[in-house]
């Protein structure tokens, strides 16, 4: 047969866009980020983000309900079911919502939701087993939460985080739980132990390991020298004491999409009042988003004038559009890699949607989520149009009156059958991982 004069083939496209998006990987990380992917299809759709937004990045269907610049906001990038949870920082109070923006960027809001309703097919049918209707339920309820809630921002009224003192229904329960089973204290056990010269971190083989003395003292350096000057939130920091490094470590096997990017652990002194304030901050090597990838030469330009790396650039989108920032928010550089800083969640939980009993329930979760998503669009695209903050909510709003009902069909189709697309595409590399792994 001869040579195919297209490259109109799927499974190849799938497993050469994943081969190339890891090619930067080891051996061995490659292996151990392959096995996540082929765990579920849902898995496989959280680690490979890159091949939704090639699919999507230039479909007509964002003309029919946005497609605008008065349509665009911050995007949290790579929004789905699992990167809601629980959250919390220095003041130690819990928090529900997103609280992972590596991925963010500036852009149409319909990429946001349309993956967060593609993650609810995948989780509703793989975690909580709801029926066709029941999926076709919760996307309803999904996409009107996230209308009502722009809807109200146009009236005037104020949005509210969800918080420990005002969850509702199922989210009352785990908040409860979140606060009474997490602390600091049980951070810091779980992470570190007190020695004789004082506290470090624990022996975690397949979770941490131990820095090279040339590792060290660049990091060490970076902490102590270049991080503070780069710190959005207020901190008394003209103490040394405060930012003085009492261990640090790498970080092993966390994540799914960014397995393989460099990512340490420092446990600084923090506060000097009792035993349980030490920090540990997380330092993440940053990349561009995966939709930086698809801007072409002259878009790129100006987002590198916008942003000079991507340091800045994850620090502004987290200051724009995080209900609460992180006050140990900042970057680093080692070598010529650049690395987000913050403070690692003592309260950092998923909500558990397989424990989820019936559709209602589920149906509520959802409900919420659209509504946490557009708190977060408002936001981000209040810090773009400082002039009139509302522009975004009335533009989408406008775009989406007397249409609701078709809007939410046409998101809801396109959701249900890129689902059936990731599945299918999930079954092509687990064959072909199979297969693979035969022949070694």
């Amino acid at each position: 047969m001869s040579q195919p004069l297209t490259r109109h083939n799927r499974p190849r496209q799938v497993l050469e866009a994943i081969a190339t998006a890891n090619a930067g990987l080891s051996d061995a990380q490659r292996e151990a980020k392959y096995t996540k992917l082929a765990e579920s299809p849902y898995r496989f759709f959280r680690g490979t983000n890159h091949l939704y937004w090639t699919d999507v990045w230039h479909d007509w269907r964002f003309a029919l309900y946005g497609g605008l610049p008065e349509t665009q906001t911050w995007l949290q990038g790579d929004a789905h079911a699992y990167n809601f949870g629980a959250y919390g920082h220095h003041d130690d109070s819990v928090r529900y919502g997103m609280d992972d923006f590596d991925d963010a960027l500036i852009g149409d809001y319909q990429y946001d939701v349309w993956r967060l309703a593609i993650s609810v097919v995948l989780d509703a049918r793989e975690n909580a087993g709801l029926s066709r209707k029941g999926i076709r339920k919760a996307l309803k309820a999904l996409l009107e939460g996230y209308h009502d809630e722009l809807a109200g921002h146009v009236r005037g009224e104020t949005p509210q985080a969800v918080t420990l003192n005002n969850a509702r229904g199922i989210l009352a329960p785990f908040m409860q739980s979140v606060s009474e089973t997490c602390s600091r204290a049980k951070m810091l056990e779980k992470w570190t132990r007190l020695g004789d010269d004082g506290r470090c971190f624990t022996e975690r083989p397949k979770k941490l390991a131990p820095l090279s003395l040339e590792q060290s003292t660049q990091l060490r350096q970076a902490i102590e020298q270049e991080y503070p000057k780069t710190l959005q939130g207020h901190i008394a920091h003209d103490e040394a004491s405060h930012f003085r490094v009492k261990d640090m470590a790498s970080r092993l096997d966390a994540g799914t999409g960014s397995l393989g990017l460099e990512r340490y652990y420092v446990l600084i002194e923090g506060g000097a009042a009792h035993e349980h304030d030490d920090v540990i901050l997380d330092i993440k090597e940053q990349t561009p988003p995966e939709g930086w990838r698809l801007m072409n030469h002259d878009e790129k330009r100006a987002w590198r004038r916008a942003f000079p790396h991507e340091g800045i650039r994850h620090a502004a989108a987290f200051c724009a559009i995080a209900e609460h920032p992180d006050i140990y928010l900042g970057w680093l550089h080692l070598g010529d890699k650049v690395f987000s800083v913050r403070e690692r969640s003592p309260y950092k939980v998923d909500f558990p949607t397989q424990r989820l009993e019936g559709a209602k329930p589920y149906r509520k979760l959802t409900k919420q989520w659209g509504r946490i998503l557009a708190r977060e669009h408002l936001r981000g695209a209040r810090a773009l149009n400082q002039d009139d903050p509302a522009r975004f909510a009335r533009c989408v709003c406008q775009r989406l009156d007397g249409r609701l009902d078709n809007f939410i069909g046409m998101v809801s189709t396109l959701a249900r059958s890129y689902a059936d697309c990731v599945t299918q595409d999930y079954r092509f590399f687990v064959d072909s991982h199979v297969a693979a792994a035969a022949k070694r």
